[in-house]
């Protein structure tokens, strides 16, 4: 449900649709609508959004944004993230109350893990 004012939408451009598709699918169970070659939407996962086909992925380096996923057992979260093409960029790193890893997923978009404890 929409609520006013707030997120509720989030998209990403993409190298390769078919390759973030495969990840997030295998990683963290996420299932896709197609609308056409170049887009595909997800929801159901704390935020709805989609990837678009693209020259350029999201990075912080390039100073784009990072959504942070949760994670129960960071260290099992991080082995389905390696097992499914990610790249780890940061390895995990404590910070006050938790600690979290960054990875690149394989079709150039950074995201992050954190737990309460690892």
């Amino acid at each position: 449900m929409a609520t006013h004012e707030k997120l509720n939408y989030v998209e990403f451009g993409t190298f390769d649709i078919s390759s973030t598709k495969c990840f997030f699918e295998t990683v963290f169970g996420w299932a896709f609508t197609d609308y056409g070659p170049e887009y595909t939407a997800f929801s159901n996962q704390g935020l709805d959004g989609g990837f678009f086909k693209a020259e350029r992925a999201s990075t912080t380096a390039n100073g784009g944004a990072l959504l942070v996923f949760y994670s129960a057992d960071i260290r099992q979260t991080l082995s389905k993230v390696e097992d499914a093409g990610g790249n780890v960029n940061k390895p995990i790193f404590e910070f006050p109350g938790g600690c979290r890893f960054h990875f690149i997923e394989p079709g150039g978009n950074e995201f992050a893990v954190w737990s309460e404890k690892e």
